[in-house]
């Protein structure tokens, strides 16, 4: 798979040269714009629900679809509030700032060290969030949110692909962006994507085969 060489602005603040990228920097600009727009959407419209139903327990989401994919259910849970507030308000806060920093890469910003170390913070925090939410839909809700699966798809990507660029660009120190290890996820970056969506396929096609072996 092809990687991008970088150019000499393309060099992190500590001297580790940028030897190659999964992705130029102007395809993870857009990523980062299409991702967080799309996150965005799906986290105002998780949260206009959300509040409905706070209103009206009577009211029936409208990606409640059938018992597997019940939103009314993931909604009514605990886990909707994790941090005593709903959680789609943390994407309505956080998706923006996704959006807002593609549109900048593509208007030609230079972003310092500090800023891409923030977003890096704030897409780890994002993707162990989403795997904790998607362990409790599978094994203690028992039930999927549909717009929760848009989330967790823009958020693996955002995290992968700013991680991967972080680590090349030597964010994490020159044995890290030089590491065999980068290289290589640099190299098979669309296998691991794939891998790992599968992978998340799979756990819920398992869980819930119980309902859809009845659709056959």
């Amino acid at each position: 798979m092809a990687t991008t060489r970088a150019s000499g602005s393309d060099r992190a603040r500590d001297g580790v040269p940028v030897t190659s990228l999964p992705i130029s920097d102007k395809a993870l600009a857009w990523l980062l714009l299409i991702a967080g727009l799309v996150g965005l959407a799906a986290a105002f419209v998780l949260a206009v629900e959300k509040f409905t139903l706070l209103r009206n327990p009577d009211y029936l989401p409208t990606c409640s679809i059938n018992p597997v994919l019940s939103c009314g259910s993931v909604m009514s849970a605990d886990q909707a509030e994790a941090f005593g507030f709903p959680n789609p308000l943390i994407g309505v806060a956080a998706f923006p700032v996704v959006a807002m920093t593609g549109a900048a890469l593509l208007a030609g910003a230079e972003l310092k060290r500090w800023y891409w170390i923030g977003l890096q913070v704030g897409a780890t925090f994002g993707m162990a969030f989403v795997g904790w939410l998607i362990f409790q839909s599978l094994y203690r809700i028992g039930a999927l949110c549909p717009y929760c699966m848009v989330v967790w798809a823009v958020m693996g990507a955002v995290f992968w692909y700013v991680t991967l660029r972080n680590a090349g660009a030597g964010m994490f120190g020159a044995r890290v962006g030089r590491s065999a290890v980068v290289r290589w996820s640099a190299r098979w970056h669309l296998v691991v994507v794939t891998t790992a969506a599968v992978l998340v396929l799979t756990l819920i096609a398992h869980r819930f085969w119980y309902y859809w072996s009845t659709l056959a």
